[in-house]
């Protein structure tokens, strides 16, 4: 199965700071591989992560530098430093959808399936209605994941998740594979 990157930069650009966030579907493309998540000694850093963490601690509810920390950190390969940046966007933007995809995007990445399972379950479950539309990609991957992690263990739920899943996407081919196993 691959992985799908998110373009939190394009994301970024319509974060509107009036209290909320207005709603931008994240920009996927599909990605052979993934990097492995980094030890605590390997952390790698930069000076735009160092100027971000600043502006941050100056104003820790700035969530357009959140983000943009977050995205540093994705850039990096730091996923852990991305899911806590984007769990502290989450928490001060709870209705923000993109957040909870761009969090199971990293702990995808991370190698934490259990996690990025919970954080694509909190993701589907936040799209609201008049977002549909422009979240098809990453609905239709969303729940292809879900699928997949329940599959040997309640395959009934992974059916749902996969006919969900090409709903929203009926031409992905990981997708039409899975519901062949799922139904034969």
């Amino acid at each position: 199965m691959k992985t799908i990157k998110i373009n939190t930069k394009q994301l970024l650009l319509a974060l509107v700071l009036t209290g909320g966030a207005g709603f931008i579907n994240a920009q996927t493309t599909v990605t052979d591989s993934v990097k492995a998540p980094l030890s605590n000694n390997q952390v790698k850093t930069n000076p735009m992560i160092e100027g971000l963490k600043k502006q941050i601690e100056a104003n820790p509810k700035d969530t357009e530098s959140l983000a943009k920390l977050a995205t540093a950190y994705q850039d990096v390969s730091d996923w852990n430093n991305a899911v806590d940046t984007w769990k502290k966007i989450s928490v001060l933007l709870p209705d923000w959808s993109p957040s909870y995809y761009s969090q199971a995007y990293a702990y995808q990445a991370a190698k934490d399936d259990a996690n990025a399972k919970i954080a694509y379950e909190k993701y589907v479950s936040t799209v609201k209605p008049e977002e549909v539309e422009a979240s098809k990609k990453n609905l239709a991957y969303a729940y292809l994941y879900i699928a997949f992690a329940e599959q040997k263990t309640n395959p009934d739920k992974a059916k749902e998740y996969i006919t969900k899943s090409l709903q929203y996407d009926p031409t992905n081919q990981d997708a039409k594979k899975l519901s062949e196993a799922l139904n034969s």
